[in-house]
């Protein structure tokens, strides 16, 4: 390692390589087209969402909030990461610059955590509605959704950002070849001439302590949603009372199983193949945002409603 005369961290590596699907380069031809459409749709059916949500004054309520927030981290993911995995398909540009890489790995794990987040909150958005619902406009209003805004900017930005951090003063004295389509922590760490035992502590510890804190509240939250739920007796409540959970529980549930699949084909590697999770990895940060707002715009009737009449201004 050397340090130059400002006693910064020098390497010898100017920028990276991705190599994807290096085991299964036939898999490039066979699934750019599927993502390519993916990545579209993820970015028209946000778009179109959040549209709606800024011009219909009916949907100015706190849960479309929350939703225009996941819609707004669906699409920086996807642009963080898909653009670059197409261009590395079509036209072999596996080139990334040092710190771009580094950027690319900050916003995807900062960005991923924020996600989370705004599951957790709203599971309790949710809890609130079905358990209290009398209390549900002194407690959920447009203060709580600014302050919820800003609890999950400022746990993540400062939570994630020592990941790249760590990785980027490390040395890398010559190998510069990702084993990867995307600049995932140990993907490039492992590149490095020192130890890099503190970075995969730290990403372990910062991953499972966020995710796993937010998955325990949504689990709670939805357990007593459930038990609320069972308790009522008026005709009909019940089914009123899992439809406005339905949509979110959908979203959680494309989220974690992906990420699930990811956690397990790490465990059993061996069994594997190693472009399987590099596959699923990338399809995470597509999946999830092409699916979550036709899921809302499907299930949820306001929704479905203000894209209809954004739709028919557009036409006429």
């Amino acid at each position: 390692m050397t340090t130059n005369q400002n006693g910064n961290i020098s390497t010898d590596v100017s920028d990276f390589l991705l190599n994807c699907f290096a085991r299964s380069p036939s898999w490039q031809l066979s699934i750019s087209l599927p993502l390519s459409l993916l990545f579209l749709l993820a970015m028209g059916a946000n778009g179109i969402l959040l549209i709606t949500i800024w011009t219909e004054a009916s949907l100015h309520e706190p849960m479309y909030y929350l939703l225009s927030i996941l819609s707004l981290l669906d699409i920086v993911l996807c642009l963080t990461v898909i653009p670059k995995v197409l261009a590395i398909f079509w036209f072999d540009l596996k080139s990334i610059g040092f710190y771009a890489c580094f950027l690319q790995m900050y916003i995807m794990n900062c960005f991923h955590a924020m996600e989370s987040c705004t599951f957790m909150v709203m599971a309790y958005d949710r809890y609130v509605a079905i358990c209290h619902p009398l209390r549900y406009p002194s407690i959920i209003t447009d203060q709580f959704v600014a302050k919820a805004a800003i609890f999950i900017l400022a746990r993540n930005i400062i939570s994630t950002v020592p990941i790249p951090i760590l990785s980027s003063r490390l040395h890398y004295c010559g190998r510069n070849v990702i084993e990867n389509c995307i600049c995932a922590n140990m993907s490039v760490s492992r590149l490095s001439c020192d130890d890099v035992t503190i970075n995969g502590l730290y990403q372990f510890a910062v991953g499972w302590t966020l995710l796993g804190s937010d998955l325990i509240l949504i689990f709670l939250s939805y357990s007593l949603i459930l038990q609320a739920v069972l308790r009522l007796r008026a005709e009909g409540a019940m089914a009123k009372a899992l439809s406005t959970c339905g949509s979110h529980f959908i979203l959680i549930l494309f989220f974690s199983t992906i990420l699930l699949v990811f956690v397990l084909t790490h465990v059993v590697k061996k069994k594997v193949s190693p472009d399987v999770p590099v596959l699923l990895n990338v399809l995470h940060h597509v999946i999830p945002a092409a699916l979550n707002p036709i899921v809302y715009g499907v299930r949820t009737q306001e929704i479905k409603q203000g894209i209809g009449r954004l739709l028919d201004r557009a036409w006429y």
